[in-house]
């Protein structure tokens, strides 16, 4: 069966966190309680996302991670990538490429075109695609914290700092 591993499924509620509130940084803990997360597994997921550029460490009482790039401009992909590695949907579609059926093998070119689509759909769909789900988000009074209004369907947006 197909399916993005746990940490590729947790970096991507992570960075739709990040991207709900442009600027926002939120700690690992944070996140971890908002979503219900284990917060070792998401500080490890943290950290490959920015080893890869996608977020970064920020710092001090309100510090926490925050997005380096635009929504926009990281795809789904690319942060399954940066947790997973390449994505690979059968042996043939690895550096070694064959196996004892590659000559006589009459699926392996549909199933690239599977795989290719599968890559391009997840290059396409991008970071903002997830965060502009309908997500309401205010300030809380102490006007440092974004706190959720209660939004059907939408996970807790909580635990964010906007940077003045």
């Amino acid at each position: 069966m197909l399916k993005l591993t746990k940490k590729a499924d947790y970096g991507l509620i992570a960075l739709r966190h990040l991207a709900s509130v442009p600027g926002a940084t939120a700690s690992t803990k944070d996140m971890a309680d908002a979503y219900r997360l284990p917060v070792t597994l998401l500080a490890k997921v943290l950290q490959q996302l920015a080893r890869a550029g996608i977020v970064k460490s920020v710092a001090g009482t309100n510090g926490g991670y925050k997005l380096m790039r635009n929504p926009s401009a990281v795809s789904a992909l690319e942060v399954v990538r940066a947790i997973d590695g390449p994505v690979i949907l059968t042996h043939c579609f690895t550096e070694h490429g064959t196996c004892d059926q590659s000559d006589n093998c009459t699926v392996r070119e549909p199933l690239r075109k599977v795989h290719e689509a599968i890559l391009d759909v997840l290059n396409r769909f991008t970071i903002n695609d997830l965060a502009e789900a309908r997500s309401i988000v205010t300030r809380s009074a102490a006007g440092n914290k974004l706190t959720p209004l209660p939004v059907p369907l939408n996970p807790v947006v909580s635990g964010l700092h906007q940077e003045v």
